[in-house]
């Protein structure tokens, strides 16, 4: 059982540093609650892949004599990775390629989430597990899509099977990167509105550099900019003309229409 007390997420003074000494996440703080939808916003090269990283265990803090960095999760420091993906679940952009080349079906997708793999190589499936894969297929409205493979559908429609997977476990949490790359307008536009179907009993940590894709239901926002964290507060004070100029370092104008925003490359404040 996770204890709702503590917080989903807690990062307390993150230092990552790659190759030549680049520093990539400088003395990042952030803590995230049960049930609070977050969206991290930055341009490429913000420490947004990094911090991903971090949460999934592919990448570790620098430690430090002066400041011992806290990276936890359901209130934990140390975590079996299959058992975080059971509490977790994750979609990336790199998964739509990996599943896509495993030339897996959309059902052995989703029941290669009990096992943390990629396809499903296992044969034992219990028939818990196989109603929980119906059920969440059906709730991605993609029960249709069982059968066939992943290399041949669409990439919303892949897109789709990997939440579907995600979710099998029924977790507290969805971390989402950059969810709708690849998508048309349309399609964005119906997949973000399925993700406002599942913040109702799921918790949304958004991951993207498009204020398009941040939901009505996320009223906190936190801007990075070159690994640090320049704002971390209410989305109508980060969805600002002027805090996102600085966090992406060009003049920006927002609009904002119910309850979506848009931003455009255009004058200041």
């Amino acid at each position: 059982m996770v204890p709702m007390s503590s917080p989903l997420l807690q990062i307390d003074g993150a230092t990552l540093v790659k190759g030549a000494g680049a520093v990539i996440l400088d003395n990042l703080s952030l803590s995230v609650a049960h049930g609070e939808h977050l969206a991290l916003l930055g341009a490429n090269g913000s420490g947004k892949t990094s911090l991903i990283g971090l949460l999934t265990r592919r990448e570790w803090p620098l430690l430090r004599p002066d400041r011992q960095p806290v990276v936890r999760l359901f209130g934990e420091a140390t975590w079996d990775v299959h058992e975080l993906r059971r509490l977790m679940g994750i979609v990336t952009p790199e998964m739509d390629r990996d599943f896509v080349a495993e030339r897996c079906t959309a059902r052995e997708a989703v029941l290669s989430g009990f096992f943390a793999a990629r396809g499903l190589w296992r044969r034992d499936i219990t028939p818990a597990m196989e109603s929980a894969t119906t059920a969440a297929l059906a709730r991605l409205d993609v029960s249709h899509l069982a059968d066939r493979r992943l290399d041949t559908m669409s990439t919303g429609e892949v897109r789709r099977i990997l939440i579907a997977r995600a979710l099998v476990h029924r977790p507290p949490a969805l971390l989402l990167d950059e969810p709708t790359a690849g998508l048309d307008l349309v399609c964005r536009r119906a997949f973000l509105n399925l993700l406002r179907q599942l913040a109702d009993d799921t918790t949304i940590l958004l991951v993207t550099h498009h204020v398009e894709e941040i939901l009505p239901e996320m009223q906190r926002v936190v801007l990075l900019r070159a690994g640090r964290l320049v704002f971390d507060g209410p989305k109508t004070e980060a969805l600002s003309n002027h805090r996102l100029a600085a966090a992406f370092g060009s003049d920006i104008v927002v609009t904002q229409r119910d309850g979506w925003y848009q931003a455009a490359v255009g004058g200041g404040d």
